[in-house]
């Protein structure tokens, strides 16, 4: 089970607005920008992100029904602002792993402790359109 939804709707009031801010720039954390499916309005969204292969894995701490993975499904892809850098991401996957490998140990912790299992894993390109190569 997720965390909560209360949980997301405290977060959206409060620390999400912080996290805006410091996310695109703090390591393991991210921002999601995205459009809404119905309205086409822009969202931000902070993310938990960690770099594998020619791309990024997001842990969905509130599940794949959430609406910002949805919008990011539907569109076929968002953008991604993390480490100082924005990168345009396509190929959104949504899959489940119990052992969450794809995940650093003590993070692999955490999240099993909140049985966190579901992920969604998105390919990476750089803003001037050439493809990242995998890799440290």
């Amino acid at each position: 089970m997720p965390l909560p939804q209360w949980l997301a709707r405290a977060n959206r009031v409060g620390l999400n607005r912080v996290v805006n801010r410091i996310g695109p720039r703090a390591p393991g954390l991210g921002v999601v920008v995205h459009r809404g499916r119905a309205s086409g309005r822009v969202y931000r969204t902070p993310v938990n992100v960690f770099r594998r292969g020619d791309g990024f894995v997001i842990p969905l701490t509130y599940g794949s029904d959430s609406d910002w993975v949805r919008n990011v499904v539907t569109a076929g892809g968002c953008e991604l602002e993390t480490a100082g850098r924005r990168y345009v991401l396509d190929a959104p996957r949504v899959y489940r792993d119990d052992d969450r490998a794809a995940m650093p140990p003590v993070i692999r912790q955490l999240l099993g402790a909140f049985n966190v299992a579901e992920f969604l894993a998105l390919r990476a390109e750089r803003t001037d359109g050439e493809r990242l190569r995998s890799g440290p």
